[in-house]
Parts: C-alpha cells; structure tokens; sequence
C-alpha cells in the first residue's frame, strides 16, 4: 500500500513540476504515473549499474556526479514513455534536482510515529 502511495505521489510531484518547469512536458494523468512507475524501476535496476561504473567520477566530484545521473534516468525515462518529454540535458537536471525535493517533502507526510 505504502508503496502504491509513493507512485501516486511521485506521479503528483511530475505533474506540478511539469507545469512549473519549461522544457519538460506531461500530457495527462495517467502518463505521469506511467513516469514515475517507470522512474522507480529504473532508479532500482539501472541506477546502481550507473553508480557503480562511475565511482571514480563520483568520488572525484565528492559525489555531485550523481546529479548528472539522475538527469541520465530523466533522459532514460523520456525515451521509455510516450507522452512524457524532456528538451534537454538541462531540462532533465533541473527536473531531477526539485523532483527529489518533491519527493522527499512528500515522503515525509507518510512517515509513521513510532513513539509508543
């Protein structure tokens, strides 16, 4: 559940970004939850290859390097989903950036209290 959550979630965190940012472009609803389905996956099997193969660049730019590729997943997931469109690498930098952003002020709202 927690994780149908997440998608709905990150599908809402497109959308918003979508409108604010030029370049990068949503046409409705159910393709913004196509992008974030297809961004989860691609963050759990694609990500860790990326990181792994580029772990000198990483621990050279004291890990900046991972900016660039979470705007390589962006581009990935541009060319995966019809419908979703990114005008550039800088487009797909900027809409990483405030995705993870969105993403984490949203995740904090499902965080439980384990006060007992």
């Amino acid at each position: 559940m927690k994780t149908f959550l997440k998608i709905l979630l990150t599908a809402l965190a497109v959308i918003v970004l979508s409108n604010i940012l030029p370049g990068v472009a949503v046409v409705g609803y159910a393709t913004a939850i196509i992008v974030a389905i297809v961004i989860s996956l691609l963050n759990m099997f694609i990500r860790p290859l990326l990181v792994f193969f580029t772990l000198p660049a990483t621990i050279v730019t004291l890990g900046l390097f991972l900016f660039v590729i979470n705007a390589i997943i962006i581009l990935l997931a541009d060319k995966l989903v019809d419908g979703f469109a990114v005008s550039g690498f800088f487009a797909a930098f900027f809409f990483s950036i405030l995705l993870s952003v969105f993403r984490s002020l949203l995740f904090s709202l499902l965080k439980e209290d384990n006060k007992n």
